[in-house]
């Protein structure tokens, strides 16, 4: 019709593509076929690093602002949420009640079209929503980092479930669109650009000022020797930064090393591969369930990777 944009063809059509299909952020249309939507698919992940530094910037810029770690990690989980529409978290909430129903493949798929949300739905994302807040709402140098990293390994699952071999669950709709058109090798070199990415910001990250390196107060004098404790003013207390044994005990990997270049990097690389196993299981359990995938399942993908690698990233980190 006159006036209206012509589909974008060419390269650029796959970036919008995935943009459009995994943001809120408006786009041109495109046209799409199963070459220009595998291109999408295997950028999904790069859409997930942008998505990831937005909610990053929430997180850092309430926290400091309000002085709550909490709310900074619920206002950048909104943040993401709202940057999606929401839809990972409701295909995540659909899956769960098509697998909690018990029933055959047919009417399992009848399930996740409802428009409602059962109770497997609703615990579903009552859990995870809370893993995610509470993850991102400890006072950690490495938490916009993981959360990062963690948006983008969730998009990178669904680059893995997009790939050859993959069945669609449906003759219609997203998955019968993406499913099989990612080869192997678009896959592989998707994962370690991402890798790639999040190795450098996780060494910005350890190189730059930690959050938990407050002040202590240290060589107060005491001029009355025995006597009991007097009130000072601010300006004759002496500071010096915490180390590291003074934040308590950290992840896991901090145990093994002081080094936090080694310890972060290896911890958010080690989150990204348990966050794509764990969406690998959650996959392998779809298409055994279901036939194949659908856009529910890779929304649940999405927050089952995203999860994990937070998850994992608190742990070791």
């Amino acid at each position: 019709m006159p006036g209206e944009p012509s589909p974008v063809r060419g390269p650029g059509a796959a970036w919008r593509l995935a943009v459009g299909t995994l943001t809120v952020l408006p786009v041109r249309p495109v046209e799409v076929d199963r070459a220009v939507a595998g291109r999408a698919m295997s950028l999904a992940p790069f859409v997930g690093l942008l998505l990831g530094l937005a909610a990053a910037v929430v997180l850092v810029v309430a926290g400091a602002l309000s002085g709550s770690q909490l709310l900074g990690a619920v206002l950048a989980v909104g943040m993401l949420a709202w940057l999606t529409r929401a839809l990972h978290l409701d295909g995540l909430a659909d899956l769960a009640d098509g697998l909690g129903s018990g029933k055959p493949a047919d009417g399992a798929l009848d399930v996740m079209k409802r428009s409602d949300i059962g109770p497997f739905g609703v615990v579903t994302l009552v859990i995870t929503l809370l893993v995610q807040v509470a993850v991102l709402a400890r006072d950690d140098t490495a938490a916009w980092v993981a959360l990062v990293a963690a948006a983008a390994t969730g998009r990178l699952a669904v680059t893995w479930a997009c790939r050859d071999g993959v069945p669609a669950a449906r003759p219609t709709g997203l998955g019968a669109l993406v499913a099989g058109t990612v080869r192997r090798g678009a896959a592989l070199g998707a994962t370690a650009a991402t890798a790639a990415v999040v190795v450098v910001l996780a060494l910005v990250a350890a190189s730059g000022p930690s959050l938990l390196e407050y002040c202590r107060p240290s060589g107060l004098p005491n001029p009355f020797g025995d006597a009991p404790p007097t009130l000072v003013t601010y300006s004759e207390l002496t500071y010096e930064p915490l180390t590291g044994t003074d934040l308590g005990p950290g992840g896991l990997l901090h145990r093994l090393s002081v080094d936090p270049y080694l310890t972060t990097t290896a911890g958010l690389l080690l989150a990204m591969a348990a966050g794509l196993g764990a969406a690998a299981l959650l996959r392998r359990r779809a298409v055994r369930r279901l036939g194949g995938v659908t856009g529910d399942v890779l929304g649940a993908l999405v927050e089952t990777a995203t999860t994990v690698t937070l998850l994992v990233a608190a742990l070791l980190l």
